[in-house]
């Protein structure tokens, strides 16, 4: 169960404070948006960990046993916090039950709407699967695209759809803006027709930050050739990076090439 889903179940069973990243200035553990759910004898979420969320944990439970709290309160991460980051959190404290079940949840999810970035994984093998547990859990919406129906597992985290198409290059005209693609298919013919249709749809747009093919330096320097045959120019080709995944991480499992390869996307998006 995903932080999300777990406040929203425990809700529905006893009254929270909800605290909430309001505003920040400078360096600090945790950006606005971020929250943390306060119950009697439990948690979920976090601000950023260290004495100012240990502290705003106690001014939560002080709250809930009935005590007034500032609605808002605010934090200089300096030597009387223990935390020496330098900057200023504003945290809004929030009493909230099953009553207010709707509104939380309306707004947990215009959050994710507003922070989860796009990415397209073409591919439903044994790294696209292992990359899929990595960014269930990471700020991505991701699609997940594959020409064969059957290869989806039935639990999937709440990030992710899926979507069969084949062929399966044709659903890179319909990817958001922005959209980040990685492309691991079954097939190199398949992976070369989704690298073309990238390529093409930036010459028609330019609004994909990033196209990712798995495979070696000898697998990229045969899509080069045959790319350029079909008439995309260097500059072009310069738009693919392959290999995938961040440099110095040279184990070949399928988890540990996921791991370079979240880490790699998180890169592109700062």
């Amino acid at each position: 169960m995903n932080q999300t889903n777990e406040f929203l179940s425990l809700l529905q069973q006893e009254t929270a404070v909800w605290v909430r990243v309001d505003s920040a200035q400078g360096s600090v553990p945790r950006s606005p948006g971020a929250w943390m759910a306060v119950f009697r004898n439990s948690l979920v979420g976090t601000i950023g960990g260290g004495h100012v969320e240990f502290q705003a944990i106690n001014l939560a439970r002080e709250r809930l046993n009935g005590a007034t709290v500032a609605s808002t309160v605010r934090f200089a991460l300096g030597p009387s916090l223990g935390q020496c980051c330098g900057g200023v959190m504003h945290l809004r404290f929030d009493v909230v039950s099953i009553d207010d079940l709707a509104k939380v949840e309306a707004w947990l999810l215009s959050q994710q709407q507003e922070t989860r970035q796009p990415i397209a994984l073409f591919g439903g093998g044994h790294v696209g699967r292992a990359l899929i547990g990595i960014l269930g859990t990471l700020p991505f919406a991701v699609t997940w695209v594959d020409s064969r129906d059957e290869i989806f597992p039935p639990e999937l985290p709440d990030n992710v759809s899926t979507e069969h198409s084949d062929p399966v290059h044709s659903s890179v005209s319909d990817l958001p803006t922005g959209c980040r693609v990685l492309i691991m298919s079954f097939s190199h013919a398949e992976d070369l027709d989704v690298v073309a249709a990238c390529l093409m749809r930036q010459r028609a747009r330019g609004d994909l930050p990033y196209i990712g093919l798995i495979g070696s330096k000898t697998k990229w320097a045969t899509f080069r050739h045959r790319l350029a045959e079909r008439g995309f120019s260097d500059v072009e080709l310069a738009q693919v990076t392959s290999p995938i995944g961040v440099s110095g991480i040279a184990g070949k499992e399928p988890e540990v090439i996921a791991v370079a390869v979240a880490a790699q996307l998180l890169q592109t998006g700062t």
